[in-house]
């Protein structure tokens, strides 16, 4: 029996889950302006209102299935 309650696997799948979250957050990132007076119209982007929300919740689902789900040895 190993040492930890997750195994290497679930352990991978946390880390993917991660870098999912990561890439939902580094695709929110921009569409402001230095120039107060200036309006950009490019933080309305259908990529940061959706699509970025979109990644990071199923990176939070993922993470959440690598920590519950039991180890094949637990299993049997």
């Amino acid at each position: 029996m190993s040492a930890f309650s997750v195994s290497e696997r679930g352990v991978r799948t946390i880390l993917i889950g991660v870098v999912m979250m990561i890439a939902g957050f580094i695709l929110m990132i921009g569409g402001g302006s230095s120039d107060p007076d200036v309006f950009n119209e490019g933080m309305f982007d259908a990529c940061k209102l959706v699509a970025a929300p979109i990644v990071i919740l199923l990176g939070i689902a993922v993470v959440i299935i690598g920590i519950m789900k039991k180890p094949k040895e637990a299993q049997k």
